[in-house]
């Protein structure tokens, strides 16, 4: 074997590449109740996962621009960002490639729409709801998008 090959055992190491993404926690005032709208969408096994909308930062774009973009694509609910939450980084390998992702999330007030998946142009939404905040850590899946909304949760909850 020579210095520059390898075992037939050891694994293929798969490039990296960086996506950025932007998304975030939606508010509406219901009833005297702050709630948010989130998706459900199926991971690669078919499993359905609820999660906060997010999306790729298109050319061109802010994260703001993104993160009210992606809201309404994914929700129908038109947001208007008032401040930064948080960003989630993760690491997820595809066939080809090991992504390194950063989701910048944001405190979003709902401006207007109505709730649907019908204007989500890549179909990944298969069902969107209203969750009250307080409540919402019961139904999303990834404990870190639950961190994001305890942080929408105390910062409304410090501004009242």
């Amino acid at each position: 074997m020579t210095a520059t090959s390898r075992p037939a055992s050891s694994p293929r190491r798969l490039p990296s590449v960086s996506e950025t993404s932007a998304g975030g926690v939606v508010i509406d005032v219901h009833e005297g109740r702050a709630r948010i709208a989130i998706i459900a969408r199926r991971n690669r096994s078919g499993k359905v996962e609820w999660c906060l909308p997010k999306g790729h930062v298109e050319p061109g774009e802010t994260l703001v621009q993104t993160a009210e973009r992606e809201v309404a694509e994914e929700t129908g609910i038109e947001g208007r960002v008032l401040i930064t939450l948080g960003t989630i980084e993760y690491w997820f390998t595809t066939p080809s490639h090991r992504i390194h992702k950063m989701v910048h999330h944001y405190l979003l007030e709902a401006t207007g729409g109505r709730l649907t998946i019908d204007n989500d142009p890549d179909q990944e939404a298969i069902d969107a709801i209203w969750v009250p905040l307080d409540e919402v850590h019961r139904k999303l899946t990834f404990p870190n998008e639950r961190r994001i909304a305890r942080e929408a949760w105390s910062r409304l909850t410090r501004s009242a």
